[in-house]
């Protein structure tokens, strides 16, 4: 019987998802499958982009650790492509790749002082905090008045570990570094914006009203901005998650700290809508000083147009979660504009021709952008294998497909790759950090050291 020999680069969860339903497909011939990471510890973004305090999104890990514990695919963690493993590699080796290296940069921003001393993006936040090993250990946290762009999950993310106390933290698997550095935030108030009105935001209900939830932390909304025009009605007549959202955000108008009046916390968490991002300001040493934004009024269709009014609120920090972007992979096409590798259905495409790359595939947000939820690359993945079950005739022809060749090449190059036994070891050793205090685990943060607690060394 003819055999598949399949590389998936990526650990996250659309690579572990790809290689599950491809195993379980129904298909003529064996499949034998190695999945490559670069960091030392899978999982991707559910263990390096949820927020700590995120533990219900994280049982995700327990449907992919039963993926993975079935010991029908190997993993290779702690390996970079492109650096310890290329392109000409697993063709020499195997008989196809998918990509799945998600998308963890921010999309940019072009508005004048974006570049300013304290302007950042979501996603290096959001990898300090989730305790990321490629990021610096510190995040400076001395600005007291904090602004955050977007209208998203992310944003509330971001917003929520912005404002939340750090010792409310501690029951979860916050990194020890991350701790210190939350518990020493100068942060008083944090000011999301976003271009639309109240009844068109991104947010998820559950995401949303957990913001409500937070300890010594007044929730602040403005009566202004929901003045709501036909197609907003509509929306929260018509969509249920729409209502839900609403409802929580009417139910703030009703507290005793909107409109900043009369707020008794410590912290104040403020959101502005109707309000497109237009100029970051600086001082004289170059750092953020105010955000300039045009006051906007709804389209009558769902969207947003600009009133000519500008405002600004003082800031010292502004953290931009519009949007993740990909990164392009040595020798693999990238369209730059839409940060993805071009493709058809998951089929690689050439970038200037169109025409089909044989041999490469890509699912999850590097083949079609940073939208939808966790569970949406399942469907991604079924797209993608369907392809390669029917793509038999245009596989490659590895020169040594042996499942030890890959072992060999790693050994001879001194890659310290880590494997499921170590990961199982690395699981071990954060868990048994966690115990003294009755916490979940406490993440082992420096590379070195994952690398170390795996190999048993």
């Amino acid at each position: 019987m003819t055999k598949l020999r399949l590389a998936i680069v990526g650990a996250g969860p659309a690579g572990i998802y790809a290689a599950d339903i491809l195993l379980k497909a129904e298909r003529k011939f064996d499949v034998s499958i190695d999945l490559f990471e670069q960091l030392p510890a899978p999982y991707g973004l559910v263990r390096y982009g949820v927020a700590p305090d995120h533990p219900r999104i994280k049982g995700i890990v327990n449907a992919l650790r039963d993926v993975l514990d079935r010991g029908d695919i190997r993993l290779f963690g702690n390996v970079r492509f492109g650096e310890d493993i290329t392109l000409d590699d697993l063709k020499k080796h195997y008989n196809a790749v998918i990509f799945a290296t998600g998308a963890i940069r921010d999309t940019s921003l072009d508005i004048p002082g974006i570049d300013a001393v304290a302007s950042y993006g979501a996603a290096d936040y959001v990898s300090w905090f989730d305790g990321h090993p490629d990021v610096p250990r510190e995040w400076p946290l001395d600005a007291a008045s904090v602004g955050v762009l977007g209208n998203g999950n992310v944003a509330l993310d971001v917003a929520r570990m912005l404002a939340k106390h750090a010792e409310d933290l501690l029951v979860t698997e916050v990194p020890a570094n991350v701790y210190e550095g939350l518990k020493a935030s100068q942060v008083t108030d944090v000011h999301v914006f976003g271009r639309r009105g109240p009844a068109q935001v991104k947010f998820t209900p559950l995401e949303l009203r957990e913001l409500g939830e937070l300890r010594d932390v007044d929730m602040v909304v403005y009566d202004e901005d929901f003045d709501y025009d036909d197609a907003a009605k509509d929306a929260v007549a018509s969509n249920k998650q729409v209502m839900v959202i609403d409802r929580i955000l009417q139910s703030w108008r009703k507290r005793d700290s909107v409109n900043n009046a009369g707020g008794t916390a410590s912290r104040r968490l403020h959101l502005h809508f109707w309000a497109k991002p237009v100029e970051v300001r600086k001082d004289d040493d170059g750092r953020v000083a105010a955000l300039v934004y045009e006051r906007t009024r709804p389209d009558g269709q769902g969207g947003a147009v600009g009133t000519g009014e500008l405002r600004e609120v003082p800031l010292q920090a502004l953290y931009r979660a519009i949007g993740y972007f990909g990164s392009p992979l040595p020798g693999v096409p990238f369209d730059k504009k839409h940060g993805v590798i071009p493709n058809r259905e998951g089929q690689v495409l050439a970038k200037d021709s169109n025409e089909r790359v044989p041999g490469i595939y890509a699912t999850g947000w590097i083949k079609r952008g940073p939208v939808g939820l966790i569970g949406h690359t399942k469907s991604d993945a079924m797209e993608t294998v369907r392809h390669i079950i029917n793509d038999q005739s245009a596989w490659w022809h590895p020169e040594d497909p042996s499942e030890e060749s890959i072992v060999e090449l790693l050994q001879a190059r001194g890659v310290r790759w880590t494997d499921l036994d170590g990961w199982h070891r690395l699981d071990e050793h954060e868990i048994a950090l966690g115990a003294p205090a009755e916490r979940a685990r406490v993440k082992v943060v420096p590379r070195d050291e994952m690398v170390r607690v795996s190999r048993g060394e």
